[in-house]
């Protein structure tokens, strides 16, 4: 169990998931939404692309972090052939998506960065998912029962898609969930 004293954590994103997953380890913490611009560069490597999101994201909280505060950001990203899946604009979209990440592997991205008034730790942890082959029905199914248009590579591994699709994720399932508690822990654990 985590002994933080008096430090606050705010939890700096809108996903159900990543609330889901930090209340997981038993911290207290409240949710703040930054408002920012999710741009990168374009020159930028895939890889390196939810780091430099999640650091944009805190930043929005630079100025006004507290002494005892710590701000929670993530950004999860798909790769898919070394193209980023983002969230789909729409129906079509999302299940030309899905038609790429069928019957094939991607990785999944997802970095964190944990802010305090005094330092910035900024981490990532990738995870290799692959995709068992997926009828065009259960696509359509899946996107219009689930509208997936909030999630990177338009699917949710908590999902049914998850269920039915997912033949084999070698690295943290909640790092492809959209926040790898386990390195979160941790992280928080130095901070005590």
């Amino acid at each position: 169990m985590l002994n933080l004293g008096d430090r606050k954590i705010i939890l700096a994103s809108q996903s159900p998931r990543r609330k889901e997953l930090l209340s997981g380890l038993g911290v207290a913490f409240t949710v703040e939404v930054p408002n920012v611009d999710e741009k990168y560069p374009s020159s930028l490597p895939p890889e390196e692309v939810p780091a430099f999101l999640a650091g944009i994201k805190a930043d929005a909280f630079r100025e006004k972090v507290g002494e005892n505060e710590i701000v929670i950001t993530a950004d999860t990203i798909v790769i898919h052939e070394g193209q980023i899946l983002e969230k789909p604009i729409d129906r079509k979209d999302a299940i030309q998506m899905l038609k790429k990440l069928s019957g094939s592997s991607h990785s999944v991205v997802t970095a964190v960065c944990i802010m305090t008034k005094d330092a910035r730790n900024v981490f990532s942890d990738r995870s290799e998912v692959e995709f068992a082959a997926l009828e065009d029905e259960e696509i359509a199914f899946y996107v219009d029962q689930y509208k997936p248009y909030d999630k990177a590579g338009a699917y949710g591994v908590q999902d049914w898609i998850g269920y039915i699709g997912i033949r084999r994720i070698e690295g943290s399932y909640f790092t492809v969930m959209g926040l790898p508690v386990h390195r979160v822990y941790e992280a928080l654990k130095r901070l005590a």
